[in-house]
């Protein structure tokens, strides 16, 4: 899910989906507006789920999408090397993650974790 707002209303911390990536905003740059054209905004940003650094370059009355990032809590059901499943506290869903070795050797079954939903992918915070 993701909503449309103005390039000029975003802010750092905040997030914008730049190649049908949801990405957090690290530094927004804005410059004056010329003799034949509009301010433009640069924007840099870094993926939430992949980690790859992003920008993009738009005028500040240019349109552009803000994904819906929501923070849940899930209780771990079992442990396979990596491969977490688990399900959603609240609507009961359930649902595998791969995640790093050393994030899966702290858990144990029965344990609440939080963890991070937005444009239908998933990670452990």
């Amino acid at each position: 899910m993701k909503e449309q707002t103005e390039v000029g209303k975003l802010k750092e911390g905040r997030y914008v989906v730049v190649e049908d990536e949801p990405c957090k905003i690290v530094s927004i740059a804005t410059s004056k507006p010329g003799k034949h054209g509009a301010a433009k905004s640069r924007i840099d940003c870094i993926g939430i789920f992949d980690g790859v650094k992003r920008s993009i370059v738009q005028p500040v009355s240019a349109k552009t999408y803000v994904p819906i990032v929501e923070r849940k809590m899930a209780q771990v059901i079992s442990i396979a090397g990596t491969t977490l499943q688990l399900m959603d506290v609240k609507d009961f869903e359930m649902f595998e993650l791969t995640v790093a070795e050393e994030q899966a050797s702290g858990l144990e079954p029965g344990q609440e974790i939080p963890y991070i939903s937005s444009m239908a992918k998933k990670k452990l915070e």
